[in-house]
């Protein structure tokens, strides 16, 4: 099998990476799941010194989770090349498959072992659900 990297779209993969960091923001912000979360991770708001540990550990989490964004959309796009996926509704369902096989399970599983409750598992899970659809729309779409 020969890879042909060049005929991505190095720019729909960026954007495609951007997306989950903006859905992620949008996520685990006070309008969406940030309060639940935030009970199901144990996190108190009004521990003032516990809120400052997780800011200043922020920037590298989020650098790190942006190259965790770059492979996703790197590899889903290598995939969908692969399986010539040009029309939305093969993008899409290539997009879920890969997260129900792949990410899902293997969050699934981490959730068993740490004993997350079924609650954090669902708000992690989904935003991962979300961000797969969104960047095999923008892979799809944007040749």
């Amino acid at each position: 099998m020969h890879l042909q990297m060049h005929h991505l779209n190095w720019i729909a993969i960026l954007v495609a990476a951007v997306s989950t960091m903006v859905v992620g923001f949008l996520w685990y912000s006070p309008l969406l799941f940030a309060r639940a979360w935030m009970r199901e991770m144990g996190y108190d708001a009004n521990d003032k010194a516990r809120m400052e540990e997780m800011k200043k550990s922020a920037g590298p989490a989020y650098g790190g989770s942006f190259v965790a964004s770059l492979l996703s959309a790197f590899t889903l796009a290598l995939i969908l090349h692969g399986l010539r996926a040009e029309d939305l509704h093969i993008g899409l369902m290539t997009s879920f498959h890969v997260w129900l096989g792949f990410v899902a399970t293997v969050q699934f599983t981490g959730a068993l072992f740490s004993k997350q409750t079924m609650k954090l598992f669902g708000i992690n899970t989904g935003y991962q659900l979300v961000c797969y659809l969104l960047m095999g729309v923008i892979l799809t779409l944007w040749r």
